[in-house]
């Protein structure tokens, strides 16, 4: 049945005729995933389960507010089904403005054509500014030099706006549409959050060693042998960071910085982040090789650093035997000390389809990104 043809024949029910503000949502494309309202009423977060809408037929969507909802002088709102990647756009695939509304009673009745898939389409005058920092800047920690890139915001040039920063390993792998294994494409999905106003950062991007990638992302002794993660953290901290911070208009304080990557990159961002809490606010770990240091001891770790510390972290359940088990037994023993359980807030997203590879760390950049440094909710 359409889904308009629904919506004439839809009687409201007792609920929808008491005194409270009433969405009735049809759309033309539906399936199984859930519907939400985001909005100037909760920092436009995506994935609010307080604002998610109850699926009443097919194609067909409710949501009454509160009857103790405080509303803003003008309600402003978007439906998604569950992120920016995922958010309502008009029939020939474009953003469509906020929707508006004053009443607080009454059923307010809303259509959406389409929804934004998998990112696409996004808008190529919105894509960040890939500036290469250097071909050999230097490490004095390893004596090498290695490639460094910023991704600056695509206004970046027009506004005298500051902005956070994120530090991301394997820079070959995020952006490079000729990487060997698939690239994380975080252009684009900076470019889809920075159309609708939210994912305005800097990524530093790190291009990793090559051989000596595993090497270099070893912190410390373990299974691996001797690695050299200590000396490379104190290169980001140490050397890099204070040059970001004196090249671009960068918000330094630890709450606006975050470091992150993926597997051997997702283990080196946790020890950053444990070794100077002072420096990052904000991990982003992604299937991270925890199995390297099977006993990892966080009780000689230092949480006396004021502020708190938000880490996303990520898993597939088609990655390994164990990752699933390492990564909640990592937040389980992580939250143990009782100053970590007061001062970090861990978010754990698993994806029991998710493999170890690009895409499904692709798929999570955005998610990460929002929660990480602007959802001021969690």
């Amino acid at each position: 049945m359409n889904p308009q043809n629904q919506e004439q024949t839809f009687e409201p029910d007792h609920d929808l005729q008491e005194p409270q503000l009433n969405i009735l949502l049809t759309t033309d494309e539906d399936d199984d995933r859930p519907v939400y309202l985001s909005g100037n009423f909760n920092q436009w977060h995506t994935q609010d389960l307080n604002f998610q809408m109850e699926k009443i037929g097919s194609g067909l969507y409710h949501y009454k507010f509160p009857a103790d909802f405080a509303y803003p002088d003008e309600l402003l709102y978007k439906f998604t089904k569950g992120d920016w990647s995922e958010v309502e756009i008009d029939k020939y695939g474009n953003r469509t403005e906020n929707r508006s509304c004053k009443e607080h009673s009454g059923v307010r009745k809303e259509h959406v054509d389409k929804w934004r898939k998998n990112w696409l389409p996004f808008k190529s005058n919105f894509l960040p500014k890939v500036h290469l920092i250097s071909d050999e800047f230097e490490i004095p920690q390893l004596n090498k030099t290695r490639r460094v890139w910023a991704l600056l915001p695509h206004d970046y040039d027009q506004t005298t706006e500051r902005y956070p920063v994120l530090y991301l390993q394997d820079a070959q792998n995020l952006f490079n549409e000729k990487a060997q294994y698939g690239n994380w494409e975080i252009d684009k999905k900076l470019a889809v959050m920075s159309e609708y106003k939210i994912g305005k950062i800097i990524v530093i991007a790190i291009e990793h060693a090559d051989q000596d990638r595993i090497k270099e992302y070893n912190v410390g002794n373990t299974v691996l042998g001797a690695g050299q993660g200590k000396k490379y953290i104190r290169f980001i901290t140490d050397t890099l960071k204070p040059f970001v911070d004196k090249a671009f208009r960068t918000k330094p304080e630890r709450e606006h910085t975050g470091i992150g990557g993926s597997s051997m990159g997702g283990l080196v961002s946790i020890f950053s982040g444990l070794m100077y809490p002072e420096v990052y606010g904000k991990l982003m770990v992604f299937s991270p090789s925890l199995w390297v240091v099977p006993k990892m001891n966080f009780n000689q770790m230092d949480f006396s650093e004021p502020g708190e510390t938000k880490i996303y972290l990520y898993a597939g359940g088609d990655e390994s035997a164990t990752m699933i088990d390492h990564v909640k037994r990592f937040k389980k023993n992580l939250l143990k000390n009782e100053l970590a359980t007061n001062k970090m807030k861990i978010q754990l997203s698993i994806n029991m389809l998710g493999k170890h590879n690009e895409t499904y760390w692709s798929d999570e950049f955005p998610k990460a990104i929002e929660w990480l440094f602007f959802n001021t909710k969690d």
